[in-house]
């Protein structure tokens, strides 16, 4: 449907901008006379440097309603031939049960949480994801596991570098081995990520491998790649008998039926979660997980969930071992993960809980019969098998000459099957497999009707042979034995929601990380069938939808950012900034510039950009800032002279991490295109810039976007992201490549495991943008910069703002200071951040960029309502500091020190604090008309260090009565 520009007369009803900003010109204008701004242009002007500014228009269809965009995207998922895809390679149909569908994957209480960082009001997701980690455990039969990562592939490259660093004591073992029956795309990922590490990465058959004293690590797929079941105890033995250490990529569904990696000698246990409930999207979002046995917990990259206990003794979850987060050690860093697939992985886990131990048993027994039965019928028909053992996947030569016959079988049933490069046939079953599935099979490979009787052949197989047959019970703590009927997993999920404060609740004023509306137009269409059940391997004609969403989105971005070719491939910003780097060294080294290694790095970056920066064979330069917060131009110059023969790039976040428009980010890029290198422009910070400047007009080269903020994507409570990269002509040709799905590169190897990376989620910024149109965008742009600037001169006279521009302006965000209130008053910015818990709010990002202050991020999406609700909770809580600093309370025992307060110790017979049960509890007016509880008082953090436990704990099951039997 075409839109067309309406008077305000007949505007839709459903206009989507006056959803997603929604400021009546009246509150617009007594914000602007706050901020003593004459015009919402006046303070763009005072903001934004004028040399910067964009002038020109973005091609851009008029904003189109709410309902037309809808259209528009079903039409598009109706592009997408969804057929019956039997191609395996690491990605299964499934059955996402309705009940977890609507209420995690469809539910705002879900996907709109931050991070977990405020373990407090996290209690929850920690929940689920400690159900993760368990489930992970159980089923791979190791010690340690992690909360979620992006995907397999990229599991498997962190697999190997966690052996290499893991094994420092061998500093020149540079070799990694990987088994040619390992998926393609994993294959791709590892060699990618270990070239510019300057590690050898080794692709041989594992029976005949042998290993030297250059091999650190090995990696199997379990089962393989085209479905066989091999024991892998011999070469077990011979990777650890040479001082190596063996890496496991493998398959939950089938860890129900067969035996656990880690009875063969597993060291790392790698995978993805997606057949757990998860839709294929196309590739992704998915979860990946990685498990490992003691020793490994230190070093493992991405979050763990670990048991501790809060101040009043009982059991609470917190993200454990914090700093052993990789952006944590920047240049030091050994991964750049800062994030994992928490909706996802949150997914996976409630699927595990709905089917318990014997529903996921039955469910692979199902899936394992089906399999037999077919490959039985198979052979019948004259296929010979290639692997006698297998789980779901049999690859099959077909009988001589036939082969085109059965592919013009297969295509008339709308049946995908994998081919390999001699002829084969791989086919792989799932969850979804009916009988009439197999009949439709049989009689694709020239079988006759009514010769095959499945369900006659599935009563004569059992399990899988004795030799790979699991044992014992899986899954055994109450959470999984529990909830197996909708009315009590509905109850159990939403009482995890309960315990979590998201969007539902208020606004979450993160700096840095832009938690906006993510509108239910938007969300919608993820779940359409056209886009959640596309195998990411189908030939492309049968993804004509996905890929002119695609190619419209790229179009889209390229105009906003102002460069000419984008890859939607990097799964998040972090794997954005990696897959940038590894563009501007190709093209290095394409020019033969080998020595081109140095990147310059402002001192108030991202931890992910030297983190990013190290993984890409780079040596990291710091440069200074100035007192007001600036880089330190000076200082730029003399490094970038010093490395001038060295030099590969600047990255640099603008605006800046201090949120202000530097004036000098021309001369910035100047300096380093002078001296050779190339302009990384980090997006994080894009949503200042929609509409009003653009990356590739102030001099970047290269610039990755996190869609997961400034174009809506959810932050899913820590995941799922998408970071794609927008680069100028020059660097287009090194733009990542893919080894099964042509992505029109070939240089640059994969970065994910899919080709576009997360796919499935696209459907939401490509819906922000069409409804916003280029005025929209602009306005909400504008509008992020207002609120920002209204609240920091809200807060000025409670809390100092630190960084401020030329004209006094901030961007969108503001860093307010309480280093001298906690030098005065003993007051830390934990306490504040504890306190507005009982406000109803989550704490804005602490201690970054500057230690001792909080930088909030109001976003354009918050009402005036809710901007002075939160400035009055920071103010009243200032009045509760000066309550201390002048001896009105007591230092040690005051609301702030108390906080968070729960409803436990509130109604509790014992009171013993300075200050009453309301102050404590109903602070603000609000509080008495509706009440978010924290769950658990303040958490432990030395405690859950001191005592790791990523499991579910004796403590924790006591506590929880309502998991018992």
């Amino acid at each position: 449907m075409t839109s067309h520009p309406e008077s305000d007369r007949l505007a839709s009803s459903d206009r989507f901008i006056d959803r997603h900003l929604g400021k009546p010109a009246a509150h617009t204008a007594g914000m602007l006379s706050t901020v003593k701004a004459t015009s919402l242009d006046a303070l763009i002007g005072e903001t934004i440097p004028q040399a910067i500014r964009f002038t020109g228009k973005f091609d851009l269809a008029p904003a189109r309603t709410e309902r037309e965009v809808l259209e528009d995207l079903r039409g598009l998922a109706a592009m997408n031939e969804v057929r019956r895809s039997y191609l395996g390679l690491g990605y299964s149909g499934t059955i996402t049960p309705p009940v977890v569908m609507r209420n995690i994957l469809e539910n705002p209480g879900w996907y709109t949480q931050y991070t977990p960082y405020q373990a407090e009001i996290a209690q929850g997701r920690l929940e689920a994801l400690l159900n993760f980690q368990t489930m992970v455990l159980d089923l791979t039969g190791m010690e340690v596991a992690n909360s979620s990562l992006l995907d397999e592939a990229t599991a498997a490259a962190e697999a190997m570098t966690l052996c290499k660093r893991h094994l420092e004591r061998r500093p020149n073992a540079n070799t990694f081995f990987v088994a040619s029956h390992c998926h393609p795309q994993t294959i791709d990922v590892v060699k990618t990520r270990a070239e510019p590490l300057g590690l050898k990465v080794v692709v041989g058959d594992a029976a005949t491998a042998t290993f030297g004293d250059d091999v650190f690590g090995a990696l199997i797929q379990y089962p393989t790649t085209d479905g066989a079941l091999v024991d892998w105890s011999a070469f077990s033995k011979k990777v650890h008998d040479a001082g190596a250490l063996l890496c496991v990529a493998t398959d939950l569904l089938a860890l129900t039926i067969l035996k656990p990696p880690s009875t063969f000698g597993a060291d790392i246990v790698v995978g993805n979660s997606q057949r757990f409930g998860v839709p294929l999207f196309y590739g992704g979002p998915h979860a990946g997980f990685m498990a490992g046995k003691l020793g490994f917990e230190r070093k493992m990259p991405g979050r763990i969930v670990g048991v501790s206990k809060d101040s009043n003794g009982n059991p609470a979850l917190r993200l454990a071992l914090q700093t052993r987060e990789q952006h944590i050690r920047r240049d030091r860093a050994t991964s750049n993960i800062c994030t994992a697939q928490v909706l996802l992985a949150v997914t996976a886990s409630m699927y595990a809980v709905y089917h318990g131990p014997e529903g996921l048993k039955n469910i692979g027994l199902r899936v394992h019969r089906a399999t037999r039965v077919l490959a039985e019928n198979l052979v019948q028909l004259g296929c010979k098998l290639a692997h006698a053992t297998f789980f779901d996947t049999i690859r099959v030569t077909p009988p001589a000459g036939k082969a085109d016959a059965i592919l013009a079988a297969l295509d008339a049933k709308k049946i995908n099957v994998r081919r390999f490069d001699n002829g084969d046939f791989g086919i792989a079953l799932d969850e979804t497999v009916t009988v009439c599935d197999l009949l439709d099979l049989h009689e694709a490979f020239g079988g006759k009707a009514g010769a095959f009787a499945p369900e006659a052949a599935a009563a004569k197989v059992e399990g899988p042979p004795a030799a790979f047959a699991r044992s014992g019970e899986i899954l055994t703590h109450p959470v999984f034995r529990r909830f197996h009927t909708e009315h009590e997993l509905l109850r159990y999920m939403k009482r995890l929601e309960s315990r979590d404060l998201s969007l539902t609740t208020s606004m979450i004023s993160l700096g840095s990380c832009t938690m906006k509306l993510n509108a239910t137009a938007e969300m919608a269409p993820v779940s359409f069938p056209g886009f959640a059940n596309m195998h990411p391997f189908v030939p492309v004609a049968q993804a004509n939808g996905y890929g002119e969403m695609i190619r419209r989105l790229e179009g889209w971005l390229c105009q906003v950012t102002g460069f000419a070719a984008c890859s939607m491939q990097p799964n998040a910003g972090s794997q954005g900034e990696y897959a940038g780097l590894l563009a501007i060294r190709g093209y290095h080294h394409a020019r033969g510039d080998m020595k081109r290694d140095v990147c310059l790095i402002p001192t108030s970056a991202h931890g992910t950009n030297p983190a990013s920066a190290a993984l890409a064979g780079m040596r990291i330069v710091a440069v200074a800032c100035d007192d007001k917060g600036n880089i330190d131009v000076a200082d730029l110059r003399a490094k970038a002279a010093a490395h001038k023969d060295t030099l590969s790039c600047i990255m640099v976040t603008y605006p800046s991490t201090h949120g202000v428009f530097e004036e000098s980010i021309k001369d910035i890029c100047k300096i380093v295109h002078d001296h050779g290198g190339q302009v990384y422009l980090d997006g994080a910070n894009m949503n200042a810039m929609v509409g009003l400047c653009r990356p590739g007009d102030i001099g970047g080269d290269v610039c990755h976007l996190n869609l997961h903020k400034t174009f809506c994507i959810p932050h899913g409570g820590g995941g799922p992201g998408m970071g794609p990269i927008c680069v100028a002509a020059h660097l287009a040709p090194y733009l990542p490549a893919h080894p099964v799905v042509s992505t029109g590169r070939s240089i640059v190897g994969a970065v994910s495991a899919a080709p576009w990376g997360s796919p499935g989620i696209l459907p939401i910024p490509y819906a922000y943008i069409a409804m916003m149109g280029a005025e929209g965008l602009a306005h909400a742009t504008k509008t992020a910069i207002l609120n920002a600037n209204y609240v920091a001169t809200r807060l000025d006279a409670h809390y100092p703002v630190l960084y401020r521009g030329t004209h006094g302006r901030i961007a969108h965000e503001c860093i307010v200071d309480l280093r001298d209130i906690t030098k005065k008053a003993g007051i830390e910015i934990d306490d504040v951040a504890k306190r507005l818990m009982d406000y109803g709010f989550h704490a804005p990002t602490m201690s970054f960029p500057v230690p001792g202050t909080l930088m909030i991020e109001p976003t354009e999406s918050e009402s005036l309502a809710e901007l002075d609700r939160f400035c009055d909770a920071m103010i009243a809580i200032r009045e509760e500091i000066r309550e201390v600093e002048t001896g009105k309370a007591d230092k040690t025992s005051n609301v702030l020190k108390g906080a968070p307060h729960t409803a436990q110790v509130v109604v509790s017979d014992a009171w013993d604090r300075k200050y009453s049960r309301e102050k404590a509890a109903f602070p603000a007016p609000w509080t008495k008309e509706h009440k978010f509880w924290p769950h658990v008082g303040r958490v432990d953090n030395v405690y859950g260090d001191r005592n790791l436990c990523c499991t579910w704990s004796p403590e924790m099951t006591e506590r929880e009565e309502y998991l018992g039997a």
